[in-house]
């Protein structure tokens, strides 16, 4: 028998069509008689068919035989909610009762999920769009179904690393305060957080921010970090440093606001300094009351006028604390003092030494950068060119009595500032002039690079006290017109209004008799246009003198002198030193020519033609003397009468090595080794010789020696500019050479220098000015061309000793723009150097 009880010999299986077992069919065998084979369905195919179903299937409806019934399942577990993290997957399960096999059907969101027909179902990954959703599963068998519980879906959004977003600041307390330090940071939630000190964790400092326990004079200094961390990783703060200050302590003044003086226009400086804990506050006073704005350790007035006199200055310091109130400090303001010396003329006389002998103010003591340094400048609508003149006690109408710098400009103007008043950038004038004719303009620089960009004032003026009912200010000035016509002017400005005086101005006009360059009918003839005043005036007793130089060396011209009486302004000579050839333009770098006290004019003639033949008086015959150091008279008619020039000057000035790139220099009397008084006269040029000429005998021309007084080869530069002279010496600022200094005895200068200055001067050179209060505390002033200027001060007496220059002080304080050819004044206290825009000034710091 086999299972179930059927009966082996049941026979072959049945070869046709077979019956599906009805698992819910119920049998009830017995014994089962066969008797017609011709059956469609054999027995053994029935057989075949009970075990098809398994014995389970044959059981009995009312349990008899051992057989057991189909039961439906039941949940036994239900699928768990489940939380991830977006990426990853989810996987729910379930557990059932009842009778296997089991179907399952897991569903999402009431759905059937396809293939998912197992007890338990993975998702795929998960993203932020599944949050939230719901899972369930139907189990079911032949006895019917179950459907498990909801379960949810949470997914998380991916866990991203700490980022400090706020560093921790540093924190500055005081001993016994508390600080606290402070970080934002981003990241997965949750976030942790370690503060550390000094690298070291702190206990229980787990937040994001720490406050200390109470600092310490040792806490000074320390280092405080924190580490945020969470399941993604970590990140470390910066450092952050705790200052610990000292207990907060009261003001304590330790230095005293000092007394002031100064003179009427000036300011006055009061400082103080004090201890305690910062910050400071401060608040000064005037005469007891606030002074709104002067909050600081010092406090600057405002230009002083005579009524300040006696104010009292004090101040009140304070912190969070207290305060202290200073001592009081007494402002005392002089009425402007009267300078001692007015400058009236180039290089201060006639002898151009360049030496100013009353100044009491300067001193080698306090002239250097502590004590000594820009006061500011006095700005100007164009290059000033000519040297600033300077008046004492000027009696200015509605204003008072000023001391007055005067300033010409090649904008074609001149100014009358109060010397006194400058403070910073000072635009303020007593009185503007221009000096151009009505509808002209400042002539443009004629192609010439020498003065540019444009040509108005470029000559020294010179003043005369005496003239008019205020005194008068002489100044040429060219300009054109629309037309491009060219003219020059003589003027003559009153000195406290700066009107025209005596009719003027007056045009320039000349002829002369001779035939060369720009001749007509016999005349050389003045062409405004070729010439520009470039030396400055002369003047000797009522009459001032003119001389003029090219434009570069542009033809047609040639070596013009001319005066003009200082009451009328009519002028009363002409003299032509290059009547019957070409060029001897007078140029002496912008110096001026020279008189001594017979009258006399001595001046430097630039290249050109030089008559080598010559009449019985030793003259040029055709009356050319061009490269010619001579000497005139001042009466008229302007006559020549003596010159020098080199042996070689014909090569010379056909070269352009002029003799007349320099200006002069008269000595005063000295006497020589025999006991003989000798006036002497000292130029040099590009051929970088010192000529010393005696003025009695100049030496006139010698084809194979030069037969004048003294002669020195070898010791300087060429010379762009001019030599100046104190307590016998004669300084010369060569180009490329050092500032150098030749001492004169028994009537001759040293071969060699005595001393020259550490600094070596570029184009042009240097044209020094000397002041000193007799021989007494003397100084050499020098202006060294640059990418800036420089003012330099020297020793007189050692010029290797350098006492100040402009560039010494810090961050540039007295630095200013360079300008060629420019020479300081010296005056009451003051140093004046003119700029492209302005005339700087500089002396004694407030």
């Amino acid at each position: 028998m086999h299972c179930c009880g059927i009966p082996a010999w049941a026979g072959p299986p049945f070869q046709g069509p077979r019956l599906k077992p009805n698992p819910a069919a119920e049998f009830d065998l017995g014994v089962v008689f066969v008797r017609r084979p011709t059956l469609a369905i054999q027995l053994s195919a029935i057989f075949a068919a009970f075990a098809f179903a398994g014995c389970a299937g044959l059981t009995s409806s009312n349990g008899s035989n051992g057989a057991t019934k189909t039961v439906a399942p039941t949940i036994a577990a239900q699928p768990s909610s489940q939380i991830v993290t977006a990426g990853q997957t989810a996987t729910f399960s379930v557990a059932a009762n009842g009778t296997a096999p089991f179907s399952y059907q897991w569903l999402k969101n009431n759905s059937n999920i396809g293939g998912a027909t197992a007890a338990s179902y993975t998702t795929p990954a998960t993203i932020s769009g599944d949050s939230g959703t719901k899972f369930d599963v139907v189990v079911s068998n032949s006895a019917g179904s179950a459907t498990s519980a909801m379960a949810t879906l949470t997914v998380n959004a991916a866990t991203v690393a700490p980022a400090i977003t706020t560093q921790p600041a540093n924190q500055s307390v005081t001993v016994g305060q508390t600080a606290t330090f402070s970080v934002t940071a981003t990241g997965t939630a949750p976030l942790s957080y370690q503060w550390q000190k000094n690298s070291a964790n702190i206990n229980g400092a787990t937040s994001a921010s720490y406050t200390t326990p109470a600092t310490a004079s040792g806490d000074n200094g320390a280092k405080f970090d924190v580490v945020v961390s969470n399941s993604a990783g970590s990140a470390t703060s910066a450092m952050a440093t705790l200052t610990v200050n000292a207990a907060t302590v009261a003001p304590a003044i330790t230095t005293q606001p000092a007394n002031q003086s100064v003179t009427v226009g000036q300011t006055a400086t009061f400082s103080i300094t004090a201890t305690g804990t910062v910050p400071l506050s401060y608040q000064w006073q005037k005469n007891s009351a606030n002074i709104s704005g002067a909050t600081s350790a010092s406090y600057t007035t405002p230009a002083t006028v005579s009524g300040d006199n006696g104010a009292k200055f004090d101040v009140i310091v304070s912190n969070t604390v207290g305060s202290q109130t200073s001592a009081m400090a007494t402002l005392t303001v002089n009425s402007v003092t009267a300078s001692t010396i007015d400058v009236v003329t180039y290089h201060y006389d006639n002898l151009r030494t360049g030496q100013n002998l009353n100044e009491t103010i300067l001193t080698q003591a306090n002239v250097n950068s502590t004590a000594f340094g820009k006061l500011g400048a006095f700005t100007v609508d164009g290059r000033v060119d000519a040297q600033p003149l300077y008046l004492s006690a000027v009696a200015i109408p509605g204003v008072g009595t000023k001391n007055v710098l005067y300033v010409a400009t090649e904008h074609g103007s001149v100014y009358a500032f109060d010397a006194d008043s400058v403070k910073g950038n000072t635009s303020a004038f007593l009185w503007k002039a221009s000096v151009l004719g009505s509808g002209e303009t400042s002539s443009d620089d004629r192609g010439c690079s020498q003065v540019t960009p444009e040509i108005g004032v470029t000559a020294t003026p010179v003043i005369d006290r005496t003239r008019g009912a205020h005194g008068a200010i002489y100044a040429v000035a060219m300009s054109k017109d629309a037309n491009g016509n060219y003219f020059h002017r003589v003027h003559a400005l009153d000195l406290t209004t700066g009107a025209e005086l005596f009719g003027g101005p007056v045009l320039v006009q000349a002829t002369y008799p001779g035939t060369g360059d720009n001749s007509l009918g016999g005349n050389v003839v003045f062409d405004a246009k070729q010439y520009k005043e470039r030396p400055g005036l002369l003047q000797i007793g009522g009459t001032i003198y003119t001389t003029w130089s090219s434009h570069c060396d542009a033809g047609p011209y040639t070596s013009w002198v001319m005066s003009y009486d200082a009451n009328t302004l009519a002028q009363t000579s002409v003299l032509n030193l290059v009547p019957n050839g070409s060029e001897g333009g007078i140029w002496m770098a912008g110096t001026a020519p020279a008189a001594d006290t017979s009258g006399n004019i001595y001046f430097m003639v630039g290249n050109g033609d030089f008559d080598t033949t010559l009449n019985a008086s030793g003259f040029p015959a055709n009356a050319n003397c061009g490269q010619c150091y001579v000497r005139l008279s001042s009466s008229a008619p302007i006559t020549l009468l003596d010159y020098f020039t080199p042996s070689n000057t014909v090569s010379e000035s056909n070269s352009d090595t002029d003799f007349g790139s320099g200006g002069p220099l008269l000595l005063p009397d000295l006497v020589d080794g025999n006991g003989a008084t000798r006036h002497l006269a000292v130029g040099s040029g590009k051929d970088a010789i010192i000529y010393v000429v005696d003025r009695d005998n100049m030496g006139k021309f010698n084809s194979t020696a030069d037969n004048i007084y003294q002669q020195i080869n070898g010791q300087i530069g060429g010379v762009w500019s001019k030599p100046s002279y104190f307590n016998n010496t004669v300084y010369y600022g060569a180009v490329g050479d050092h500032l150098k200094a030749f001492p004169i005895t028994s009537a001759k200068l040293a071969g060699t220098p005595a001393t020259q200055s550490p600094t070596s001067f570029a184009y042009p050179g240097t044209t020094p000015s000397i002041s000193a209060n007799g021989t007494a505390n003397a100084i050499v002033w020098a202006v060294e061309n640059g990418s800036t200027g420089v003012l330099h001060a020297y020793n007189a007496t050692n010029l290797t000793s350098e006492l100040y220059n402009s560039n010494q002080a810090a961050n540039n304080r007295d630095q200013f723009s360079d300008n060629k050819y420019v020479t300081p004044v010296v005056a009451n206290g003051k140093v004046y150097v003119g700029t492209p825009n302005s005339v700087v000034v500089f002396g004694l710091l407030p």
